[in-house]
């Protein structure tokens, strides 16, 4: 079964497109810094310095060389090779920090031979670019070491901001990501298609083998990246939505919808 199926070779020319102007979108994104702090804070609090991390999905690095700068050992891996000529610009103006970039999918985690991790880490919604997440997962498991950590953000069927939609009329947009063999996303002038998973799906791949550590939903209340200007058009409502949100987040069923959850499972 070939890695490359048409929608993610779309995929990897729209995120390279992208990819030059990928930081400063990110940047200006409130609610993605928001997302990413507690991303970042969550894997972190596992993680000690002098550790091996895997990332998936790197895009141009903007965690890889955050977790970096506090002395864990980096192996940054993309596919898409606009995201891995970022990389490596940045690689070379911080060749103090221990970032190693490599150009592979993770479907092809093979490749790694011999290497082994004691985290690893994949963000917003990379592995939601597959219809093959038990591949993804397995590659993931034969590099993992016992005692290791994996910190996943996926992006779940049931998202409460798509389904308020319905609000508006927006009946086909509202219940998208239940549509089965996933749903086409335009970025950059190219379509591709996204596959929705739920953390329990997440669970069974991995078996028994795997503990859960933390399950919590990001964007349940708050607004998804898209709606970056509800910040400043309803402060007091978006501290507000913020407020009730950390208080449901990690409660069940809230835990498992969102426009993203972040899980977080031990290898045994």
């Amino acid at each position: 079964m070939s890695s490359r199926t048409p929608s993610s070779s779309s995929a990897l020319v729209a995120f390279s497109r992208q990819s030059s102007s990928f930081d400063a979108i990110d940047a200006a994104n409130p609610i993605i810094a928001r997302i990413r702090s507690i991303t970042r804070r969550e894997a972190l609090a596992l993680m000690h310095p002098g550790d091996h991390l895997l990332e998936l999905n790197a895009g141009t690095g903007i965690d890889s060389f955050h977790f970096a700068a506090h002395g864990i050992h980096v192996l940054a891996t993309d596919a898409a090779p606009g995201m891995i000529a970022q990389l490596k610009q940045k690689q070379r103006a911080h060749p103090e920090l221990p970032v190693a970039v490599m150009e592979c999918s993770y479907l092809d985690l093979d490749r790694l031979g011999e290497r082994r991790f004691q985290r690893v880490f994949s963000n917003f919604g990379g592995l939601n670019c597959t219809p093959y997440l038990d591949r993804v997962l397995q590659g993931m498991d034969r590099l993992l070491l016992p005692g290791g950590t994996c910190t996943l953000v996926i992006m779940p069927r049931f998202s409460p901001w798509e389904v308020l939609g319905l609000l508006k009329g927006h009946f086909r947009s509202a219940f998208r990501r239940f549509n089965k063999g996933g749903t086409q996303a335009h970025l950059e002038g190219e379509h591709f298609t996204c596959h929705y998973y739920s953390p329990d799906q997440v669970r069974r791949q991995l078996g028994p083998q795997y503990e859960l550590i933390s399950l919590r939903a990001l964007s349940l209340l708050t607004p998804p990246p898209h709606h970056d200007r509800f910040t400043t058009r309803y402060p007091s409502l978006y501290r507000s939505l913020d407020h009730w949100e950390e208080r449901l987040a990690h409660w069940w069923p809230f835990r498992n919808w969102g426009d993203h959850f972040l899980i977080t499972l031990r290898k045994r």
